[in-house]
């Protein structure tokens, strides 16, 4: 049923707006936003490593419902537009060099509050300053492998998504025990 179409629920305001002319919704009750998505890269060192079925885990087994995912190579194009904020700095070029050299895992995650409870799992940019129980504090030992993009802000989730995803390719269905995570 869609979700217009529930009574009580209606189509959240929040700004969803992404760069290639979609709107991503979230659904809104009672003035609570109760889905919020975010962006999240495996870099192509985890890709290399075998790391990618371990770290989907760890997002899965802390609650957040993987909605889109694809194993695919970053053309120069879209690693610009993604890393755009950065263009001029010293780490621009070899980062996007990294990033195209070699497949990414792109993947869309839904939950509460999962910009920054993600952000928290990934652990910090630089491993050597990352928790130890951390992807990056537990897999990564180098800032310039440091496994895992995740957007800073739901803002830049927006635009992430819209680089990497078509609103057709983001899933929206119900999830066994979702009801077992929160209130």
């Amino acid at each position: 049923m869609a979700a217009a179409a529930v009574k009580g629920i209606r189509r959240g305001s929040w700004p969803w707006t992404v760069d290639n002319g979609h709107r991503i919704p979230n659904i809104e009750y009672e003035g609570f936003l109760i889905m919020e998505k975010t962006f999240i890269m495996l870099k192509p060192d985890a890709v290399q490593r075998g790391l990618i079925g371990e770290i989907v885990a760890r997002l899965e087994k802390k609650g957040f419902k993987l909605v889109a995912a694809k194993l695919m190579r970053v053309s120069q194009d879209l690693a610009e537009q993604h890393y755009q904020e950065h263009k001029g700095k010293a780490f621009f070029e070899p980062t996007v060099a990294y990033i195209t050299s070699s497949p990414v895992m792109a993947m869309v995650w839904e939950g509460k509050n999962v910009v920054a409870q993600a952000r928290a799992l990934m652990g910090a940019t630089n491993p050597a300053q990352a928790d130890p129980g951390s992807i990056r504090g537990g897999f990564a030992v180098d800032v310039s492998r440091n496994l895992i993009h995740g957007s800073d802000s739901v803002d830049s989730a927006a635009r992430e998504i819209g680089l990497y995803f078509s609103l057709e390719e983001i899933q929206s269905y119900a999830k066994a025990g979702e009801e077992w995570l929160s209130e």
